[in-house]
């Protein structure tokens, strides 16, 4: 394109209410907030990137926003700005006009990082090297912003809006998922289009999925210690721009293959759900480089310890925490927020360390600005939430402490499920709350049974598979001398360390594997399934496979299980044709109309459950409630579940057997399941297995 623009006096003063570069077919505006800053350039580059042709300065500013009008300018046109102001590391401030800044309001990037050390405000090997001021240009070394068309990012967007009943979540990695899909064509796998391609759409069709939940897609910056290994951050969570499709992903469609993928899931009627980090920057820590909000207002952007604002706080781990308190960095995430919602047509957010989000000066507050904010947002309220409920910072693990909007990941039902199926003891007790839903912690406020978000496996940590076949990590590959990754995985070999061809160990574990899965599915809550888990994918170990794009990550779609697929579809049938399975009210055990309670907890003979056996191992829940029938009627519906975790096969005693008879409609001892009527007031329930039956009383004797 040709810069239309001639000198320095060609530029209007512009307008700061719409942050970012916007063109309105006569120029484009640009506004960027800074509150600390003396001066903003804007930086115009050949269609190329490589040569900057303008150096403009924006030349109004309104309260903390600068702007200006460049007439003539056209969309696709590159840019980055440079900012001028104090550079005094000691009091927060970072300002360095030879650093080219990308605009975080914009929808695309030109060109990649790198990790030259022009791109870092200081010189390195200077004595107390951050307090050392570099004047090398990192622009050839930074990605270009790009100036977007309004008319290609229309407000257009429009999620499903499902709800929560029946949702069932399955957590996938965009590229993971489809590499080595030998039916999704070459040219879509790892991209947008092949998430959505018919073959992936079939599968989860099949296994009911109401949505998927993709690890991030907001463009990142991979970490200098990643990239001088060879390595990339595969999860993505160090987002570089808040607004832009991840480029990786990007497939022949480029960034409308993203809205057409969206469009695909809703047309099969599936949301999709975005996990995002607005909880830190890719910029990292003091000794991290500058491309964008250091360079911007650091001391606005950032959180930074009183007294001592060289350094950053680190709730997060990552070496920076942004000041969500700040209103131009909540404007920013609740601009970004709509922007995939109104315009990319997104359903909702799982977010990445939500206790950081709630931070304020006096610590995490469930009421704060972020929270408050997003609850009355009359886009962002209508979605779903959910909350990664925890940080690193103090007092940082807030699991059930979310506002009702929110639903948030239960981490303590994975680890419960986990340890009661190895054998550990007191988890049988655990499990009785996981089952219903962690009420304990959930059922508070209002909130509804769908807040808790019920797995056994995500992408940190162990896939299912590698819960039973690894009782240590094996993170070798990742370059760390095996330090890194989780230490408590409650996980079981069953015999064995990694593979083996031990036919018993082979059988014990797949049918564990199912009764994780059937444990997840059958509990009160929102249930979620890693991607692969339902064909027994495996990482070898690895359970922190963040830096691994290769085959230690993406799913082996030749290796799948076929039956454990099967099965996995059969649960899902499960819970969706029983109501009483995904009720959206906490149970108590309260009174029914018909007056038997809505709970019923009941040992293996029939006798009422002793809670307070310390060697308590199995366990029977009845549930009670009503279904819709064909002809709009609600009759009443009972399932009982029995968990057997002996080693040897129970007799169960069926309650009520003149009530009507039971069927047996899942037995996770088979690998593929023959639904049974059950004639006799007693069955024989597997060692090692779980058991779901269901009935509607009254009908038959």
């Amino acid at each position: 394109m040709t810069v239309r623009v001639r000198a320095q006096q060609d530029v209007g003063a512009g307008t700061p209410h719409r942050l970012g570069a916007r063109f309105d077919n006569e120029g484009v505006n640009f506004a960027l907030f800074s509150e600390h800053a003396h001066k903003v350039e804007v930086c115009l580059f050949s269609p190329d990137g490589r040569t900057e042709t303008q150096r403009l300065t924006l030349p109004e500013r309104t309260g903390p926003v600068w702007h200006g009008f460049v007439p003539g300018l056209r969309p696709g046109a590159l840019y980055g700005y440079r900012v001028h102001g104090p550079y005094a590391p000691e009091r927060g401030h970072r300002f360095n006009p030879h650093k080219l800044l990308l605009d975080p309001y914009t929808r695309a990037l030109h060109g990649g990082f790198t990790t030259h050390a022009a791109t870092f405000g200081y010189t390195h090997g200077a004595p107390e090297a951050d307090l050392s001021f570099d004047t090398r240009d990192s622009a050839p070394h930074v990605p270009r912003s790009v100036v977007w068309d309004p008319a290609d990012h229309t407000e257009e967007g429009r999620p499903l809006r499902r709800g929560w009943d029946g949702a069932l979540i399955y957590e996938a990695h965009v590229r993971g998922a489809t590499m080595l899909h030998p039916r999704v064509p070459d040219p879509l796998r790892g991209t947008y289009e092949g998430l959505a391609s018919d073959p992936m759409l079939d599968h989860l069709t099949r296994l009911g999925i109401t949505a998927v939940e993709l690890l991030p897609v907001q463009a990142i910056r991979a970490e200098n210690a990643l990239t001088t290994r060879g390595m990339v951050n595969y999860w993505g969570y160090n987002t570089a721009a808040f607004f832009a499709p991840e480029p990786r992903y990007l497939g022949p469609a480029g960034v409308d293959g993203f809205r057409a993928m969206v469009d695909r899931f809703h047309a099969a009627g599936i949301e999709v759900l975005l996990d995002v980090v607005y909880n830190h920057s890719a910029e990292g820590d003091h000794m991290g480089p500058t491309f964008s909000f250091r360079g911007i207002d650091n001391a606005s952007y950032y959180r930074l310890p009183e007294g001592q604002p060289r350094y950053y706080v680190n709730d997060t781990g990552t070496g920076n925490t942004l000041n969500t308190s700040h209103p131009y960095v909540l404007r920013l995430i609740l601009d970004s927020l709509r922007y995939w919602v109104q315009t990319m047509g997104v359903d909702g957010f799982r977010f990445d360390l939500a206790t950081t989000l709630g931070r304020e000066a006096h610590g995490f507050d469930p009421n704060g600005g972020f929270m408050d904010a997003l609850r009355q947002d009359p886009v962002l309220s209508g979605v779903k939430l959910i909350a990664e409920p925890w940080d690193l910072g103090p007092g940082g693990y807030r699991l059930g402490h979310f506002p009702p909007e929110f639903a948030e990941w239960n981490d303590r039902f994975r680890d419960t499920v986990r340890r009661f199926w190895r054998g550990d003891g007191h988890a049988a007790q655990d499990l009785g709350s996981a089952l219903l839903g962690t009420a304990d912690l959930f059922d508070t406020r209002g909130r509804r049974a769908w807040s808790s978000v019920n797995f056994a496996a995500a992408h940190d940590g162990f896939t299912l598979a590698d819960v039973t076949a690894y009782s240590q990590r094996r993170n070798e590959a990742n370059g760390e001398c095996n330090r890194d990754g989780h230490h408590a995985n409650h996980s079981d070999n069953l015999g064995e360390e990694g593979e083996t061809d031990d036919p018993d160990i082979l059988a014990a574990r797949r049918c564990r594997v199912r009764n994780m899965l059937a444990t997840v599915l059958f509990s009160q809550g929102t249930p979620m399934l890693l991607a692969g888990d339902e064909g027994g994918n495996t990482q070898h170990g690895n359970n922190n496979a963040y830096c691994q794009d290769n085959e230690i990550s993406w799913l082996d779609w030749q290796a799948m299980d076929q039956d454990l697929v099967g099965f996995t579809a059969a649960l899902a049938q499960f819970r969706k044709a029983h109501p009483v399975l995904r009720q959206t009210h906490f149970l108590h055990g309260a009174e029914r109309p018909d007056g038997q309670p809505d709970v019923e907890w009941r040992a293996f003979d029939g006798s009422e459950l002793n809670w307070r056996d310390p060697g308590l191992s199995s366990l029977c829940l009845l549930l009670r409630g009503c279904a819709e029938s064909r002809e709009g009627r609600a009759d009443p519906q009972e399932v009982l579940l029995a968990f057997n975790r002996e080693a040897l096969p129970q007799e169960l005693h069926l309650p009520d057997p003149e009530a009507g008879r039971w069927r047996r409609e899942i037995d996770t001892a088979a690998a593929r399941q023959t639904p049974e009527t059950i004639w006799t007031g007693a069955v024989t329930v597997a060692a090692f297995s779980v058991t779901a039956f269901s009935r509607t009383p009254g009908n038959g004797a």
